[in-house]
């Protein structure tokens, strides 16, 4: 049994070690025979220095729809699992067309996005673009975690930016930057330290419903920042949905017959 991961997120390296764990040690198939789960997770390449996932790891991009279904098909894959961040629309939307096109089972894991609590301030918009056009009146100085990827939409704002990532952001990119490099998991009294040493009065982020990064939400709350929040995209249609690791593991065990 092969089942190709799409991984890139904490849930998809809990699964890969599920499923790496399972098959090569008691077999998934209740066999007891080892390694009766081949397990290959594929990382798109944008972050230099990747947590890597327990199993076979494939680092870059397949070459759209037509490709990715190629790959299935030479590698035996028997489902494909697309458990990339959930604002990642594009290899969604590949993924579901290639397993259609290769004609084998696809989920989508999802961990569920947040929901506001009382006191937050949410501008909610579904754009990055959208996000951009929201400032206005609400903050001059911005926090801004959306990721290295999608600068260019604030590029023209006049507001101060700060600016978290992995990895150093390029051009375009607002006038007005600060970069600062890290890697959550982040810490409630360090979000709140942050957002007073920078002088932050608006933060936007993405809704990627990650408990890594959800102190920063919290520190906004309390300290009466408003948030601008990019909704995520929808998974493609007629696509089923998994809300953890242990959720992808039974649907893998019901779909397939296994483990």
């Amino acid at each position: 049994m092969h089942i190709l991961l799409l991984g890139g997120t904490t849930e998809a390296r809990v699964l890969a070690g599920l499923l790496h764990e399972a098959g090569g040690t008691h077999g998934i198939d209740g066999t007891g025979e080892t390694g009766a789960v081949r397990v290959t997770s594929s990382l798109a390449g944008r972050v230099a220095a990747p947590r890597l996932p327990a199993g076979e790891v494939r680092i870059g991009g397949f070459g759209g729809p037509a490709g990715l279904a190629a790959w299935i098909r030479e590698h035996a894959v028997d489902a494909v699992i697309d458990a990339t961040h959930p604002f990642a629309e594009r290899i969604s939307f590949n993924a579901a067309e290639a397993a259609a096109t290769a004609h084998v089972p696809l989920l989508a894991l999802r961990r569920p996005g947040w929901v506001p609590g009382d006191g937050d301030d949410w501008h909610e918009v579904n754009s990055l673009a959208g996000a951009a056009r929201a400032l206005d009146g609400l903050g001059d100085r911005v926090f801004l975690t959306t990721g290295r990827m999608g600068l260019a939409a604030f590029a023209d704002c006049p507001q101060w930016f700060l600016v978290r990532s992995v990895d150093a952001p390029e051009p375009p990119m607002p006038a007005r930057t600060e970069v600062l490099l890290d890697r959550g998991p982040f810490t409630l009294d360090g979000e709140r330290a942050l957002l007073a040493r920078h002088r932050i009065d608006v933060l936007v982020t993405k809704d990627s419903g990650a408990a890594a990064t959800a102190p920063k939400l919290t520190a906004a709350r309390e300290a009466g920042i408003p948030v601008v929040l990019v909704r995520r995209p929808p998974v493609p249609p007629d696509t089923p949905t998994a809300a953890s690791p242990g959720e992808a593991a039974a649907w893998i065990r019901a779909e397939l017959g296994v483990w």
